[in-house]
């Protein structure tokens, strides 16, 4: 069985690419190969690919720059969807597309079930909520939230930098969620795939938390193995106190339990698996 994983160079691309399940061969594109503003080439690619499987790990994902370039957002996170989905409706092969938490509106006081209702506050959530929209029915669609690994531009390698930069770091306290590391990320992506799967499903790691708490819990966690060698004050601030040019749901936490119940595993904690990437990068330097 042969995959096709669009947006091999990202992070959750690279994942995919990194666990392979028995039984599949993978093979990778990214913007350099492949240009998602241009339909007609993704369909024509992914049919002269002909894989059983497509998996797209690609996204427009900047979400402020996004306010003002979302028609080019749109192209990447929706119009380039459509194209996969029909190049899968002609191979008849299956598809998994890879969607946010930024589709809701954060005013709920539960975690985000797959079907609650959606009401982006963003052109990014906009253009992925479009996105989910063009993957269709026959598609596996999989929310997530704060996607980090090492290696990769994420928050965590961010806040590595800041801490080592400055003499104290300011965190948005106010706007709670979960961490994703991508390569569990990646493992419920292959599972959903084996199982068939079609349809809304949520993936997280276990846990809370605010952006403040997971700075917090990075510095913590990077100190106790000597990835950073001292500690700076880490003051939690309200999004009112950080404005930014998209406005974020102020709670986005992802309801994963009938993923879970799906495929009966259930993810570490974030903190342990946030352990395990520092590790990994205090590996590879």
């Amino acid at each position: 069985m042969k995959a096709v994983v669009i947006g091999a160079n990202g992070q959750l691309g690279r994942a995919l690419l990194d666990s392979v399940p028995q039984g599949w061969t993978a093979t990778g594109t990214d913007r350099g190969r492949l240009d998602l503003t241009e339909p007609e080439a993704v369909e024509a690619f992914l049919l002269d690919e002909a894989p059983d499987a497509i998996l797209n790990a690609a996204a427009y994902t900047a979400v402020d720059r996004a306010e003002d370039e979302e028609a080019l957002a749109l192209a990447v996170n929706a119009t380039a969807v459509s194209a996969m989905a029909r190049a899968a409706a002609q191979l008849g092969c299956r598809f998994v597309h890879v969607s946010t938490d930024f589709v809701f509106d954060g005013g709920s006081s539960r975690a985000y079930g797959p079907g609650a209702a959606t009401a982006p506050l963003s052109a990014y959530g906009r253009t992925k909520l479009a996105g989910e929209q063009a993957a269709g029915p026959d598609a596996a669609i999989v929310r997530t939230s704060w996607v980090y690994s090492a290696g990769s531009h994420n928050f965590v390698r961010t806040m590595l930098r800041v801490m080592r930069e400055r003499d104290e770091v300011r965190v948005v306290a106010d706007q709670i969620g979960a961490p994703t590391w991508a390569p569990g990320l990646a493992a419920t992506i292959w599972a959903l795939l084996g199982h068939g799967a079609k349809g809304l499903f949520h993936h997280r790691d276990a846990g809370v938390a605010s952006w403040y708490d997971f700075a917090v819990a990075i510095q913590e966690e990077a100190l106790a193995i000597g990835l950073l060698d001292r500690e700076v004050p880490v003051r939690p601030v309200t999004t009112a106190d950080y404005p930014t040019r998209a406005v974020r749901p102020a709670f986005s936490l992802l309801d994963d339990s009938a993923t879970r119940a799906l495929l009966g595993d259930q993810p570490p904690h974030w903190r342990v698996n946030l352990r395990t990437m520092l590790k990994e990068e205090l590996r590879i330097g």
